[in-house]
C-alpha cells in the first residue's frame, strides 16, 4: 500500500504558524500559497488545523479554509472547534473531505458515532494530542494546554470502536524538536488499532520518514510541518528517497 505524505497547515489569524512542543508559535506564511506549492511539489493530501479554534470557543475560520479549498487538487482535511454535525456539515460544504475532530469529540463522546452515521467514516478523522505524563500516554485538549487525564490508547480504540475511520496521532512531546517521530507511541497505537495512522510530530529529515515506515509498516502516512514550510525537506526528494529505500509511494 502507497505511504502518504502529507503537509500539515497550522493556521492561526489566517496565517501558516509553528512553534515546539505546541509553543512559541512563529509566523510562517499563507495557507493558501503554501497549499498551491505542495499540490504542485506532489503532496497526496493537506490537513488545514486552525489550532486555536477550540481554546477561543469557535469553529474554524471558513473564509481563509474556502480560499486553500479552492486552490488545492489533494483530498483536503479541516479541524478545529468542531463541536456539532452542523459544523461537520459546513466544513464539508466549503470544500472538506475530511474532518479532523479533537476536542469536540472529548466534550461530546457522541460525536464520532453520530458523525459517522451521518456523513461516512471515511469522512470522520479523530485526531489525538498525546503527551507522556508520569509514563503513561495522556490526552490533551485545547492546543495541548490541558490533560484530561484521558489514557491515550484506551481513547483512540474508543474512537475507533466509535465509528472513525482515520487517526492522526500528535505527539506534543516530538512536535517541533526535529528529533524523529514518536515510534514508542505511534507502535503503541498500531497495536491497539486496525484503521488507518497517520504519524505526527518529531520529522527533521528524510531519514525520519524512512525510519517511520521502516520501522512500523501499519503506519499509513506521514505528517509534517515544518520541515516543509522551511524547505528543509522537499517532497519530490523525499519520495524518491522513500522508493529508492523500497517504501511505496505516489510519484
Amino acid at each position: 500500500m502507497e505511504k502518504r505524505i502529507i503537509p500539515c497547515l497550522d493556521v492561526k489569524d489566517g496565517r501558516v504558524v509553528k512553534g515546539v512542543n505546541f509553543e512559541g508559535l512563529v509566523d510562517v506564511a499563507s495557507p493558501v500559497e503554501r497549499a498551491k506549492i505542495y499540490c504542485s511539489d506532489g503532496a497526496d493530501e493537506l490537513c488545514f488545523y486552525d489550532i486555536t479554534a477550540s481554546a477561543e470557543g469557535r469553529i474554524l475560520f471558513t473564509d481563509i479554509f474556502r480560499q486553500v479549498a479552492e486552490c488545492v487538487t489533494v483530498p483536503l482535511t479541516a479541524g478545529g472547534g468542531i463541536s456539532t454535525l452542523d459544523d461537520i456539515n459546513m466544513l464539508i460544504n466549503c470544500g472538506a473531505d475530511k474532518i479532523s475532530i479533537n476536542s469536540g469529540a472529548i466534550k461530546n463522546p457522541d460525536l464520532i458515532k453520530e458523525a459517522a452515521q451521518e456523513f461516512g467514516s471515511h469522512r470522520i478523522v479523530l485526531a489525538a494530542d498525546v503527551k507522556r505524563v508520569g509514563g503513561v500516554f495522556h490526552v490533551f485538549t485545547s492546543g495541548g494546554k490541558i490533560d484530561t487525564g484521558l489514557d491515550a490508547i484506551e481513547w483512540i480504540k474508543s474512537g475507533e470502536d466509535s465509528g472513525a475511520g482515520e487517526l492522526v496521532i500528535n505527539s506534543i512531546d516530538t512536535d517541533g524538536v526535529k528529533g524523529g517521530f514518536d515510534l514508542p507511541l505511534l507502535k503503541a497505537v498500531c497495536e491497539a488499532v486496525s484503521i488507518p495512522v497517520i504519524a505526527s510530530g518529531g520529522a527533521g529529515s528524510i531519514e525520519d520518514f524512512i525510519t517511520l515506515f521502516n520501522e512500523i509498516p501499519q503506519i499509513d502516512a506521514g505528517l509534517a510541518a515544518s520541515v516543509f514550510h522551511f524547505g528543509e525537506v522537499k517532497i519530490p526528494e523525499l519520495k524518491r528517497a522513500l522508493r529508492d529505500n523500497g517504501i511505496d509511494v505516489k510519484m
